[in-house]
């Protein structure tokens, strides 16, 4: 269950989203080399009736919530995603999502999980996958759970690039612009060739 968006470009950046808890876009691994020349590659999920722009109402088990990152701790780089995210949802006559902390957690546990695991997808190479995510960090009740996630190198602000890219592919621009959601955040991780891996989560709780 894969659909794949190629913006014809050359580029070193690499984009996925997810919708709901279940049924999420697996992308492969892909082999990445230290090159300074931007490119952009869109992956969005389809099929078994789960569309990239309507996400699916689902509930978690009441656990305990756990704090993560306050947006004055997010890093450079997660805020300036994170304030473009809401830029364009207010042009777009929409409510600005607000910061949520164990959001961030998430966020910045997957983007990590990806470099030091050497992969590229919603789904953990052990099989876990979004809303698994999310009980681990202590989200207890959610109605509505979706998730973009990117990769680049080689630009001077990668927060921006990353949603500058989202919003020119249908299903990560349905997630920003989606009335569905509340709360996001940001979570970035830089591995070790300067390659900035992002994941922006949203939710409805």
């Amino acid at each position: 269950m894969r659909l794949i968006f190629s913006p014809g470009q050359s580029c070193s950046s690499f984009l996925s989203l997810a919708i709901i808890a279940v049924g999420l876009c697996v992308a492969p691994t892909r082999a990445q080399t230290p090159t300074i020349i931007p490119t952009a590659r869109l992956l969005s999920p389809g099929g078994e009736g789960i569309s990239a722009t309507r996400p699916r109402r689902v509930s978690g088990p009441a656990i305990a919530n756990i704090l993560g990152p306050t947006l004055d701790e997010a890093t450079p780089i997660e805020r300036r995603a994170f304030e473009n995210t809401n830029t364009a949802r207010v042009q777009h006559g929409l409510a600005p999502l607000e910061w949520d902390p164990a959001l961030c957690r998430m966020a910045r546990a997957h983007s990590e999980n990806m470099v030091r695991q050497g992969y590229f997808s919603h789904d953990t190479p052990e099989g876990t996958r979004l809303r698994d995510r999310a009980h681990a960090v202590g989200i207890p009740h959610f109605r509505v759970l979706g998730e973009n996630i990117a990769y680049n190198q080689g630009y001077d602000d990668p927060g921006a690039f990353a949603v500058e890219r989202w919003l020119i592919s249908p299903g990560h621009r349905a997630n920003i612009l989606s009335k569905e959601f509340a709360q996001s955040a940001i979570g970035s991780f830089v591995a070790p060739d300067g390659t900035v891996y992002l994941t922006q989560e949203f939710i409805k709780r």
